[in-house]
């Protein structure tokens, strides 16, 4: 008897704690890019990163390196971690590969059913490849 009231008050206090987390963020608020001087790439949807090395902007790689790892702390880092080191209840986006640029870019934009908000008119192209080139130059998990 005094087992299963142990056990019952250990998954109480699991679920309590997990609850804990899905609900810990709130209303985020997004925060704005200010995405410095990288050229503009205007309003048709990108479904490559163009600050990757070897695409067309890659002499805008370091910088927009810096502008995505400010955003992404400011907009990303709540739900898919420091460093995108996500702990397991997100996508770690280090393991997204560069043939995933469509699936990331819709993703971001579009959000999803479970959970993701929609970017799109909170973050431009500019702001939403430099996140991606940040992810990009992060270690790849083990």
């Amino acid at each position: 008897m005094a087992r299963s009231i142990s056990l019952n008050v250990t998954l109480a206090a699991a679920m309590l704690g997990l609850a804990g987390i899905v609900f810990a963020h709130g209303n985020v608020t997004p925060q704005p890019v200010d995405t410095g001087n990288l050229p503009k790439l205007g309003e048709e949807v990108l479904t490559q990163n163009p600050f990757r090395e070897g695409n067309k902007y890659d002499e805008f790689n370091a910088q927009a390196v810096k502008i995505g790892e400010s955003a992404y702390a400011g907009n990303c880092a709540g739900c898919h971690g420091i460093r995108a080191m996500s702990g397991g209840l997100t996508p770690d986006l280090r393991e997204l590969t560069e043939w995933d640029d469509e699936y990331y870019i819709g993703r971001v934009r579009n959000g999803t059913d479970r959970g993701m908000p929609s970017w799109k008119k909170t973050l431009d192209q500019n702001a939403i490849w430099a996140i991606r080139t940040y992810v990009e130059s992060l270690p790849k998990p083990q």
